[in-house]
């Protein structure tokens, strides 16, 4: 009797894909167990699972808690910090880093990086902005030329020293009672230039005339010919000879002439 044939089985249905619903059941069984991540098991897994680690965000305390963006700042800063310098760190607001249960630890990589790291955690680089600051004498209000400088006109602020050119002045003494030679506006800073030194004789008032040597001394009535300050020299008209001279101004409303 002839053996019957046997009937060849069919060859199984490949499996499909796994749907969305069940990706995202186990992307949320991933988030409630986290766990090291180990590369076995079916391809989408292995993606998934990589998505999940790339994408969470920095763990927060108990309490929901984040390492303050102004303690990141304040180490960062505190780094660079020196006398006569404001460092500035750059910090995204909405930076989010996980508490430190230790005092955070700052290195200047250069002058325009520092490396903020939590002990036995994270670690970041904070870039930074140093600018060198000096002490300068502002304007705080605005002043005519001509007009003598009054103290409540002036303060003391410090400036970024790269950007103030020619040096400035310092102390309100320098200023206070002087003139401007042009006007001035709240806000600017003065140097020596600005100021319009202070006439000892002016242009035909009176001044003494003095001239002598060792042990002696004359004095004659004369009359400036021109406004000129302490130590400049000034043409100077002899009242008695009508002779004009040129002298240099020793004090208010005194010129030495004849040497």
């Amino acid at each position: 009797m002839p053996r019957p044939c046997a009937t060849p089985l069919p060859a199984p249905a490949p499996l499909p894909p796994p749907r969305l619903p069940d990706l995202a059941r186990a992307l949320r069984r991933e988030r409630r167990a986290p766990r090291t991540l180990h590369a076995t098991g079916a391809p989408w897994a292995i993606a998934a699972a990589l998505l999940l680690a790339l994408a969470a965000p920095a763990a927060a305390a108990p309490d929901g808690s984040f390492q303050t963006v102004a303690s990141i700042r304040a180490a960062a800063e505190g780094a660079l910090a020196a006398d006569g310098a404001r460092v500035e760190a750059r910090l995204d607001p909405a930076l989010r880093m996980p508490p430190c249960p230790h005092a955070l630890q700052a290195q200047a990589h250069s002058a325009v990086n520092v490396e903020v790291s939590c002990p036995d955690g994270w670690r970041l680089f904070v870039p930074v902005r140093v600018q060198r600051v000096q002490p300068v004498l502002v304007l705080t209000a605005a002043v005519a030329p001509g007009q003598p400088i009054p103290a409540a006109a002036l303060a003391v602020e410090t400036r970024d020293a790269a950007r103030l050119g020619a040096a400035p002045l310092t102390d309100p003494a320098q200023a206070v009672g002087q003139t401007l030679r042009l006007g001035g506006r709240p806000g600017q800073v003065l140097r020596p230039s600005d100021l319009s030194v202070a006439a000892a004789v002016r242009r035909g008032e009176p001044v003494a005339l003095v001239a002598g040597g060792a042990g002696f001394e004359v004095r004659m009535a004369g009359r400036a010919l021109a406004d000129a300050a302490a130590g400049e020299t000034v043409r100077v008209e002899n009242l008695s000879s009508r002779r004009v001279l040129s002298g240099v101004v020793a004090a208010p409303g005194e010129v030495r002439v004849g040497r």
